[in-house]
C-alpha cells in the first residue's frame, strides 16, 4: 500500500525526526509513504485567528498538493480534524472546490487511527521500558475522536508501563493562539497539566500532537521538571 505523507508545521519546523519515525513506522506496517516537499499549513492557526479569507487559499494549495486518490496519513489529529471539521465551511456546497475537499477528507487519517482501526496492525516490537503517561490532546479527543488508539498502541511496547494521569482530558494550555493571545491563563494551564503528570511518577509525556508537546516542553524546560514530552511516533519507532 502507497499513502501521501502530510506533515504539519510544527512536525516539520520543530520536530523532524519525528516525521522521519513517522516512516519507519509505516514501513513497519508494511506502507510506503510518499511526502510531497511542496506542502505547506493546512490553515489551521489562520482560521482560529479569524483570518478565514488566507485560510481559504492555503486550504486551496493543500488541496491541490493532495491530489489524487491515495490515502492521505498525517501525525497529527489537529490538523487532520481541522481540514474534516472546517474545510467544508471554507468551501460550501456550490463552491467549485467542494467536492475536492469532500473527497479529500475521506481518505485522510490521522496515524494512530490509520494503524488500529485500518490496517489492524499494533505490535511494532518496539521497546521502551520507562514508566510514561498519555495527554489526551483537546482536538484529537474532541474533533477527530481517538481515545483508545493511541492507548493500544501503546500497550504493545515492551517494557513501557503507561500510567493514566487525573484530568487527562483537560487542555494543556495551547490552543494554538490562544497561548500567545492568553499567555497567563495559557501558563496556568500548562502547570496544572504537567503536575497532573508529575504526580503520577511518569517519567515521559506522550501525545500524538507535537504542538501541545511543545507547550509542554517549554515549561518543563524553564522549570527544569523531571519529565519530558515525546510524540507517540518516537515511541513506536524505537528499539528495533
Amino acid at each position: 500500500m502507497t499513502v501521501d505523507l502530510f506533515i504539519p508545521c510544527f512536525i516539520d519546523q520543530f520536530y523532524p525526526q519525528t516525521a522521519f519515525n513517522v516512516i519507519k513506522v509505516l514501513e513497519k506496517a508494511g506502507v510506503k509513504a510518499i511526502y510531497n516537499p511542496e506542502q505547506t499549513c493546512c490553515g489551521q492557526p489562520s482560521y482560529n485567528s479569524g483570518y478565514w479569507d488566507e485560510t481559504k487559499t492555503l486550504a486551496q494549495k493543500f488541496i491541490g498538493d493532495f491530489e489524487g486518490e491515495r490515502t492521505i496519513v498525517s501525525p497529527s489529529a489537529s490538523c487532520t480534524g481541522f481540514i474534516k471539521n472546517y474545510y467544508g465551511h471554507l468551501f460550501p456546497e456550490g463552491d467549485q472546490q467542494f467536492e475536492a475537499q469532500n473527497q479529500l477528507k475521506a481518505r485522510l487519517f490521522e496515524l494512530t487511527d490509520f494503524l488500529v482501526n485500518h490496517l489492524q496492525f499494533t505490535e511494532f516490537g518496539a521497546r521502551f521500558p520507562h514508566k510514561v503517561c498519555y495527554h489526551d490532546a483537546c482536538t484529537a479527543l474532541r474533533e477527530y475522536g481517538i481515545k483508545k488508539e493511541p492507548r493500544l498502541l501503546l500497550s504493545k511496547v515492551e517494557g513501557l508501563e503507561l500510567v493514566e494521569m487525573e484530568d487527562t482530558e483537560t487542555c494543556c494550555g495551547f490552543g494554538g493562539t490562544f497561548s500567545a493571545k492568553f499567555h497567563s491563563i495559557s501558563t496556568a494551564m500548562t502547570e496544572q497539566k504537567v503536575e497532573k503528570a508529575l504526580a503520577t511518577g511518569a517519567e515521559y509525556i506522550i501525545s500524538t500532537e507535537s504542538s501541545c508537546l511543545m507547550n509542554i516542553e517549554a515549561y518543563i524546560l524553564k522549570n527544569k521538571l523531571p519529565i519530558k514530552p515525546i510524540h507517540i511516533a518516537d515511541i513506536l519507532a524505537n528499539g528495533w
